[in-house]
């Protein structure tokens, strides 16, 4: 096994001198060739069998002393490298580098051994040492100037110029990997309008050198069919893939119309191409975190609710739009200062009033990280009158229902215990007075009926075509007589179109408008009722000499269970849903109500109704 082993070693020890690129002679003590590898079969222009056993005819004779004092140099150890010259079989002087150490076996030194490199392919390597020293330098400020940047279409332009710098390649490219896609992201020396230009990932270079598991690879094959082909003489395209801790980002094309690229050039793509992974991923993050702090901004200040974010010390420091508009606080007024409103502990609610009137409802949280705290508040102005609205409701529904109640409880109850001594004309009086009251508690109910319909959206109309005329001749019909201080006006044109809509709903609008005119003018005046034709409408008006209404409260008296202060509007009762009812029973037809200042005083009540398709003139 020992022997097997040994000629295993002595076959390995041939195998590597054969391989080897530099020429190596092998003498014994008395300077007989022992080894003359192929490479100095090349260099020198001996065979091996030539020069095996006997001296090489190599070392011209000036410098024969030089050679014998670096064996005897070596011969007592260390090694000598030294520039001389040696003859080749042609007679011709070689420039020559030889390193020359003792040939050893054990502890005996048995020959020497010498190692020849041309002096030419020194200064070769040596060149290509300091360009690619100056390259690695210049790759180093490179990268540098690529890390500044954080924007990617900036981080990839730099990329793609350096590259030609750097490789010596024509033209440069860089393509990123988008799922399944490849796009073509920034270009040098290569025309603008094959930017954006995408490929299907597997069938590319890319996806080759991704199956390959390498970083670099150099192709010169089946290029026309690429888009680099917009490169006139292309011949070679190398390509080094852009990756970071595993996930690649993308790849970068060197483009070779001139000169082939060697080992440095893809030594140095390889380098290039890995850095621009790290730059792309970099600029991907940044991306990334500035998408998502303007998706952050712009839900910050679109919210409905106002924020603000407190530092540790409870200043200010953001304050959005909606926070300004509901505390009409400004941000330049608030910044650096604390919020114009108590805070709640976190985790609780706090409801509170401004000066405006305004009711906010607060809430906050504490980030414990930062120390900071963020600030939710929202209008809940609307909420706080619709508590006290249905406050009102209660006491005031209470009070019309208990009127006509003890009205008719008395009534009912005198005529009960005292019929055989009335006169006839009380017991009538008496009835008479029941059923007025009677009739208004139905009138009341009908209103709470209505008015709960139409807050569940549960109003029913039926859109027919009708004659709005008639109805307002129908609704107007005996109201001169009910009044002596009132005068009640009619103007209906001829040729007036019918609309499109629900006749009886129509006749309560109409109804409680009217109504209204009546109640809120208490001092008489003329009570008027228009039409008219406009665009595909048909409007109606009801004027009166009254109180008016305040320009706050014109929108106001359209909701549910709302009785305005202004003037003496309040003392007329009701439960606040007539006006609410009318505009529900208008908007269900596809209509409208809305009020108005009347000119001279007073209020305008606007009715706007559809006309019918094909409506008959009147």
């Amino acid at each position: 096994m020992g022997d097997d082993r040994a000629g295993g070693d002595d076959e390995l020890a041939r195998a590597v001198l054969a391989s080897s690129p530099n020429a190596v002679v092998a003498l014994d003590r008395d300077q007989t060739v022992l080894v003359w590898n192929p490479a100095a079969e090349r260099l020198f222009g001996w065979s091996a069998e030539e020069m095996l056993g006997r001296r090489a005819p190599i070392v011209p004779e000036e410098l024969t002393a030089e050679h014998n004092a670096v064996l005897e140099r070596v011969r007592t150890g260390g090694q000598v490298s030294l520039r001389t010259k040696r003859f080749r079989s042609d007679g011709a002087l070689l420039d020559l580098r030889v390193d020359t150490s003792a040939l050893r076996q054990g502890n005996s030194v048995v020959g020497y051994v010498c190692v020849h490199h041309l002096t030419e392919v020194d200064e070769s390597a040596k060149h290509r040492m300091a360009r690619r020293a100056r390259l690695v330098r210049r790759l180093t400020d490179v990268v540098g100037d690529i890390n500044a940047e954080l924007e990617l279409p900036a981080v990839l332009d730099r990329i793609s110029a350096s590259l030609t710098e750097l490789t010596g390649a024509d033209a440069g490219g860089f393509v990123l990997i988008e799922g399944e896609r490849l796009r073509l992201v920034s270009t040098y020396q290569l025309p603008g309008s094959i930017r954006d230009t995408t490929t299907d990932l597997r069938s590319s270079l890319v996806g080759k050198l991704l199956r390959a598991g390498k970083t670099v690879m150099l192709e010169s094959q089946g290029l026309d069919d690429l888009v680099w082909a917009e490169l006139d003489g292309l011949h070679t395209i190398a390509l080094g893939l852009a990756a970071v801790g595993g996930r690649p980002y993308g790849a970068l094309y060197a483009l070779f119309a001139g000169d082939k690229p060697g080992h440095v050039e893809l030594e140095l793509l390889e380098l290039l191409a890995g850095h621009a992974g790290i730059a792309v991923g970099n600029a991907v993050a940044y991306q990334d975190a500035v998408r998502q702090r303007a998706h952050e901004r712009a839900v910050f200040d679109a919210s409905a609710d106002g924020i603000a974010v407190l530092d540790g010390k409870g200043r200010v420091i953001q304050w959005n739009p909606a926070a300004a508009e509901l505390t009409a606080f400004t941000a330049d007024a608030v910044l650096g200062g604390p919020p114009p409103f108590p805070l709640p502990e976190p985790g609780e609610k706090l409801t509170f009033q401004l000066e405006t009137g305004r009711w906010l409802d607060v809430v906050s949280a504490r980030i414990e990280e930062t120390g900071e705290v963020v600030v939710d508040f929202r209008d809940v102005t609307r909420a706080k009158e619709l508590e006290e609205a249905k406050d009102l409701f209660l006491a005031t529904t209470s009070h019309e229902l208990r009127t006509p109640i003890t009205i008719v409880r008395g009534f009912a109850s005198t005529l009960d215990s005292r019929w055989d001594k009335l006169t006839d004309l009380e017991r009538r009086s008496a009835v008479h007075t029941i059923a007025e009251r009677a009739k208004s508690l139905g009138h009341l109910m009908d209103h709470l009926l209505l008015g709960s319909r139409a807050g569940a959206d549960e109003l029913a109309v039926r859109i027919e075509t009708f004659d709005l005329g008639e109805r307002i001749h129908a609704a107007t019909l005996g109201l001169p007589v009910l009044s002596d201080r009132h005068r009640v006006e009619v103007v209906i044109p001829d040729g007036l179109p019918y609309v499109s809509g629900d006749a009886l709903a129509t006749d309560i609008i109409l109804g409680q408008l009217l109504e209204n005119a009546f109640k809120y003018s208490p001092q008489g005046g003329l009570i008027s009722v228009e039409a008219w034709p406009e665009d595909e409408h048909v409007v109606v008006v009801v004027d009166d000499e009254g109180l008016g209404i305040a320009p706050n409260d014109r929108e106001r008296v359209f909701e549910r269970f709302v009785q305005v202060d202004s003037g003496d509007r309040r003392r007329f009762g009701g439960v606040g849903l007539g006006l609410y009812i009318v505009r529900s029973l208008a908007r269900a037809q596809g209509g409208d109500v809305t009020a108005h200042p009347r000119p001279g005083g007073g209020t305008r009540m606007r009715v706007v109704l559809h006309t019918g398709s094909d409506t008959p003139k009147r």
